[in-house]
């Protein structure tokens, strides 16, 4: 079993009702746009910020589990950037994290009436998106 495959599998086993996908594909998406725009208000050139450095590694990590998924993180991250950036409000940004963790914990308390991944293995983290877009895409089979 590739290491993909075994993080979407523990990871699938703390999602698996409909109610709390739905609540993680807002809830995820939100957070991500929180963190990117907070992240543009720290400028490492002039034209580079802390999100397009955090993008980058991220999208990195990512191509290393599946190019496919990799590409796609690419896209929506590459779209929460200049979403964030026409925004340009950082207040909104932490407003968006915090609704966010919100949609996810609705999600496990109501519906999946278990803890989160991420409390069992950090690395669920960066998985949570990547499994969102398999789940939507089916890229990857889940056992």
């Amino acid at each position: 079993m590739s290491r993909i495959d075994a993080l979407f599998q523990d990871y699938g086993s703390h999602h698996r009702t409909r109610g709390n996908l739905v609540c993680h594909a807002f809830g995820i998406t939100l957070i991500l746009y929180g963190i990117i725009s907070m992240l543009l208000l720290i400028q490492i050139g002039p034209f580079w910020t802390a999100a397009e450095a955090v993008i980058a590694a991220s999208v990195l990590y990512y191509l290393t589990l599946s190019v496919p998924l990799g590409v796609t993180m690419l896209v929506e991250l590459a779209v929460l950037d200049v979403a964030a950036r026409a925004v340009g409000n950082w207040k909104v940004g932490l407003v968006a994290f915090v609704v966010g963790w919100i949609f996810q914990g609705i999600g496990h308390g109501r519906f999946e009436k278990n803890s989160p991944a991420f409390l069992q293995n950090i690395v669920h983290l960066m998985v949570g998106p990547l499994f969102l877009w398999n789940e939507l895409l089916r890229v990857r089979p889940v056992h």
